[in-house]
């Protein structure tokens, strides 16, 4: 792979039969975006469509299928050409219309250069990107799982890893509630997959405690740098028992003692159906750091701004990591619940970090501040033009 350069950027995207869009281009450069139009125009379908130039489902988590024009032959394709970790390559992904020959629906194709991959993991290797959607503005007051899988989806922009790790403790999982369900007594059958558990959950735990670790490291440097920001630091903590274990015994000792209770919570588990205990039940805890509150008891306001200082610290610790090198940012109607100071110290703190963000918004004169800064672009059913 070449030296990481000093910026991720997508300089050409390409859209056809992707949501509104029949065909669509856009070429631009490495600064902000501001993608304007009213609501239904389908901004937040061109953020998704820049969403899946990275592993995963894309923002909105949604099958594949879905993404396809409705008038369209069911298949898409997302083009683009990209400044990359690996320097300068072209991107592609999409989904071939109709079935193969058993009547089944293929899982989105990836290329890169022109070369089909096995799968959207590549993709990590290229570019990464952070994105900050209305849907996560419940994130705080939201249930324990939305929590999560942001802190999972953070884990994996700086460990690739993790996916295959997690997704191995999910399907363990998924086999030993089945074999409870199916009332399997089977000492050795059950084992098996309870000692999967173990391996993989304790280091699902020990990779979110790191995480979590690097997190605080980043908030405590930013909040030295700027103790009055417009985004307050946050103080957070993840709850559990597999992370209570970690915290006073070795990964080895944690791995037996969950193996062990693994076993020995069979029956409660049986009866209520699922494995109660285990990293899928932890939950990341979040304070306003200056008013020592838990987040999800903050103002509205307070809470967007929560979101985005953590979001902001990851794109730092990214950038740090990456020699420089900012993740690309998708920010869907960002503007809203912020007031005009923290508008503003927002687009101060994206042009500071040399990212290119992709910002969505119904009224231009939102980011008014970026007038000279960035390019503004308007959406109008599936047309993409620049605005002067």
């Amino acid at each position: 792979m070449a030296s990481i350069p000093n910026a991720l950027w997508v300089e050409r995207l390409q859209l056809t039969n992707f949501r509104s869009y029949a065909s669509a281009s856009v070429t631009t450069d490495a600064g902000p975006q501001v993608i304007v139009g009213a609501n239904g125009s389908g901004k937040t379908n061109l953020l998704e469509a820049l969403s899946l130039l990275s592993p995963g489902q894309g923002l909105r988590r949604v099958p594949f299928v879905d993404l396809a024009r409705a008038a369209g032959d069911g298949g898409f394709a997302v083009a683009a050409r990209a400044h990359t970790l690996a320097g300068p390559a072209d991107l592609g992904t999409g989904l071939v219309p109709g079935a193969n020959s058993r009547g089944e629906r293929t899982g989105r194709i990836v290329r890169i250069d022109g070369t089909a991959q096995s799968g959207s993991g590549i993709l990590a290797d290229y570019l990464e990107i952070v994105w900050v959607t209305p849907a996560m503005d419940g994130l705080f007051t939201g249930a324990a799982s939305e929590r999560r899988r942001f802190l999972d989806r953070l884990i994996l922009c700086f460990d690739h890893g993790y996916r295959t790790i997690a997704g191995r403790f999910e399907r363990a999982m998924t086999s030993r509630n089945r074999l409870l369900a199916d009332g399997v007594r089977d000492n050795a059958q059950l084992s098996g997959f309870e000692q999967v558990m173990a391996e993989t959950g304790i280091a699902v735990a020990a990779a979110r405690l790191e995480a979590v670790a690097a997190m605080r490291a980043i908030v405590e440097k930013r909040r030295a740098r700027d103790p009055n920001s417009a985004f307050p630091w946050s103080a957070f903590r993840l709850e559990g028992t597999i992370e209570d274990d970690l915290s006073g015994m070795s990964a080895v000792e944690a791995e037996d003692l969950y193996a062990k209770t693994l076993r020995d919570t069979r029956e409660r588990d049986r009866g209520a159906g699922r494995t109660l205990d285990g990293p899928h039940r932890s939950d990341l805890i979040v304070e306003h750091g200056p008013k020592a509150l838990e987040a999800r008891h903050s103002s509205t306001g307070e809470q967007k701004a929560l979101l985005l200082g953590l979001v902001l610290a990851h794109a730092e610790l990214l950038t740090e990591r990456q020699e420089g090198a900012a993740p690309i940012l998708l920010l869907d109607e960002i503007t809203a619940h912020l007031d005009v100071h923290r508008r503003a110290a927002l687009f101060d703190e994206i042009l500071r970090l040399g990212a290119q963000a992709w910002m969505t918004g119904t009224d231009a004169d939102a980011f008014s501040a970026l007038a000279e800064k960035a390019r503004f672009w308007g959406v109008n059913e599936g047309k993409i033009e620049a605005l002067p």
